[in-house]
């Protein structure tokens, strides 16, 4: 292979996806990495919580380890995407503060968000057949994750294949409107502030 002593220059897409546990943001993920033009690196935040040691963590420190994992997580992508790689983020913003976090770190006008739900029968659905997540998980979250209403586009995974989703989403990239829904996020928080 040759030796690049330089390499130009980019800023990478962040394709986020954003759902409930059990929404299907990782089944999207994967068929975007199989039909995407480019090559896109698909960071889920579930990779970094498994790739954390099986130390046991003291009761009241729980949320201190998880808290400080997510917040390493979304610089990670923010790292990727400013070296030029096209990222594909799962993600569940059902804090406030992720979501903060993610609009302060990231270039807005290269991030896509997309609402990814299905109806609570259907995650409720899912969750017994994964056996991996806790019951009553994805309904916990339902409320909160979507809580910040706005996004460029989203996928409905009730009656919408992966594939499918994926298919729109591809479309969707080749003609992004602007302001973005993190943009328009961005601005709206910087509004509060003053």
């Amino acid at each position: 292979m040759e030796h690049l002593d330089h390499v130009p220059a980019r800023r990478g897409l962040v394709i986020f996806l954003n759902g409930t546990s059990s929404s299907g943001k990782s089944s999207i993920a994967a068929e975007l990495l199989r039909i995407l033009d480019e090559p896109y690196f698909h960071l889920p935040v579930d990779a970094f919580h498994a790739m954390r040691s099986r130390t046991p963590v003291p009761p009241d420190q729980i949320a201190t380890v998880l808290h400080r994992t997510w917040r390493g997580f979304h610089r990670a992508v923010a790292g990727m995407a400013a070296a030029g790689n096209n990222v594909v983020v799962d993600h569940v913003l059902s804090a406030d503060w992720r979501l903060r976090d993610c609009l302060s770190l990231l270039v807005p006008q290269d991030v896509v968000l997309v609402k990814v739900h299905c109806s609570p029968e259907e995650l409720e659905r899912r969750e017994r057949a994964r056996g991996d997540r806790p019951p009553g998980l994805a309904a916990g979250q339902l409320e909160r994750v979507h809580a910040h209403a706005v996004y460029d586009m989203e996928c409905d995974t009730s009656d919408t294949t992966p594939r499918e989703c994926a298919g729109r989403i591809k479309d969707f990239l080749r003609d992004r409107p602007s302001p973005t829904a993190f943009e328009q996020l961005r601005d709206g928080r910087d509004q509060q502030l003053l």
